[in-house]
């Protein structure tokens, strides 16, 4: 079975195969993976919005823009207009502002916690001569290791400022109770039809001994009621899939979106192998459906 064919100004996508022989897995899979924590692309700012290109001239839309781009804006417009109304011109504009910096304080927490452990692991691993190799090419740490590295990582973590605290201490927490495997922290994929990004993280979970796609995200309110396979969170593990999948011919078991809040557990929605290839087919229509829009625009890249 091939994927829906997906057109690209540069390069052309002419579909992959979804599962089994077709998706060839390298050797060095570890080594691959360590490769992507460094963007082999050249962000491009010179247009109406930011793309990034390869040496051979093929060019990359961010994951995030196709999303907002093929979203219905309604509700965002009417939050916008409310929150002006009540609180002044611009002041949704700060309000936005202020939520990506507590994002990305989270995020930054989050990617020195698994790095930093990670790394620990594996130093550890390397002296007891505990690391096994799969199939794959993965390296795999025993978990009791992992979970040891994470909690003593986990005790002097950097501190983040007070607006993001909560929501940092709370995706920290999730981490060090579900995460058994590191493989992977804040690395960059792209994908031949045309679109690239940053996934947060690829580990193993507690009973879930596959590879999994984590995506963190913050959230004021509560987001639950309408998580499900039309969301576009859920949209974005399919487009990181599609990205490994290419890179490295890894094929993730599922994915997991964790909602940190401001205070409290995090909200948590996960779904399988089979979950995230609906998640795939439907950032590839989205993909299809922004590229057609541009072409009607008369916008290229």
């Amino acid at each position: 079975m091939t994927r829906l064919q997906v057109s690209a100004p540069k390069p052309l996508f002419t579909g992959i195969l979804r599962v089994g022989k077709s998706i060839h897995v390298p050797s060095n899979t570890q080594d691959t993976l360590a490769s992507l924590r460094k963007w082999k692309l050249v962000q491009d700012n010179s247009g109406p919005f930011r793309v990034y290109r390869d040496a051979k001239g093929g060019v990359y839309s961010s994951v995030t823009h196709i999303l907002k781009q093929t979203s219905d804006l309604t509700g965002l417009e009417q939050w916008i207009t409310r929150t002006d109304k009540f609180y002044g011109a611009g002041a949704a504009i700060k309000e936005r502002d202020m939520a990506a910096k507590r994002g990305n304080l989270a995020h930054n927490q989050a990617e020195y916690l698994l790095k930093t452990a990670q790394r620990l692991a594996r130093n550890t691993a390397n002296k007891r001569n505990a690391i096994k190799w799969d199939d794959n090419g993965l390296a795999r740490i025993p978990a009791p290791i992992t979970q040891w590295a994470l909690k003593k990582v986990h005790e002097n973590l950097p501190q983040v400022g007070w607006s993001a605290a909560g929501y940092a201490r709370g995706l920290s927490d999730w981490i060090v109770s579900n995460v058994t495997e590191i493989f992977a922290s804040e690395f960059s994929i792209h994908h031949p039809a045309g679109f690239a990004g940053t996934c947060d993280a690829l580990v193993s979970l507690k009973g879930h001994p596959g590879i999994t796609i984590c995506d963190w995200k913050t959230s004021t309110s509560n987001k639950m009621p309408y998580m499900n396979a039309g969301h576009s969170y859920v949209h974005q593990l399919g487009a990181y899939s599609l990205g490994l999948q290419h890179l490295t011919g890894l094929r993730p078991s599922g994915g997991t979106v964790v909602l940190a809040r401001r205070c409290g557990e995090p909200d948590v929605y996960g779904i399988d192998q089979d979950g995230l290839v609906h998640a795939e087919d439907a950032y590839l229509e989205r993909v299809k459906q922004y590229q057609e829009s541009q072409s009607q625009q008369g916008i290229s890249p």
